[in-house]
């Protein structure tokens, strides 16, 4: 998942300020355009987990327009997104899916935490369970 960025330059005050359309809570801004690219990825990725624990679709990326720049999610993020997303479509709760998987409810919040290293076979079972199918693509 590539979220499209605004990187403005700010002349009053130096450095770029970066926003993204699809997640307007993520706004941050750096004294160079690689920090502020570095800056993007925390933002974008600490706005996402609030998605997370509001147990709020997370907005997918839209077609980048000229002049932007794209800001990539780790797939291990992206996979967490779009298994966040079809659980909210189906309203199915994290004990539900824990029962579907015949797991722990623990091991779903973890399944779920941005931040916790999970095994992508994990993520394909909690698709499962859900009835869909991960399928993976080099370009």
């Amino acid at each position: 998942m590539k979220y499209p960025a605004t990187f403005t330059e700010d002349k009053d005050a130096g450095g770029f300020v970066v926003t993204f359309r699809d997640i307007p809570e993520a706004i941050t801004q750096g004294d160079t355009e690689e920090e502020a690219m570095a800056m993007a990825e925390d933002v974008l990725l600490d706005s996402i987990d609030w998605y997370l624990d509001g147990k709020k679709a997370v907005p997918l990326p839209s077609k980048p327009q000229a002049g932007d720049k794209l800001v990539e999610l780790p797939v291990s993020v992206s996979a967490k997104v779009m298994l966040l997303n079809e659980m909210l479509a189906q309203k199915v709760r994290p004990v539900d899916l824990s029962r579907m998987m015949g797991i722990r409810s623990q091991d779903v919040t973890r399944i779920l935490d941005l931040r916790h290293n999970t095994k992508i076979d994990t993520v394909c079972a909690a698709f499962k369970a859900l009835g869909k199918s991960v399928e993976l693509r080099i370009q």
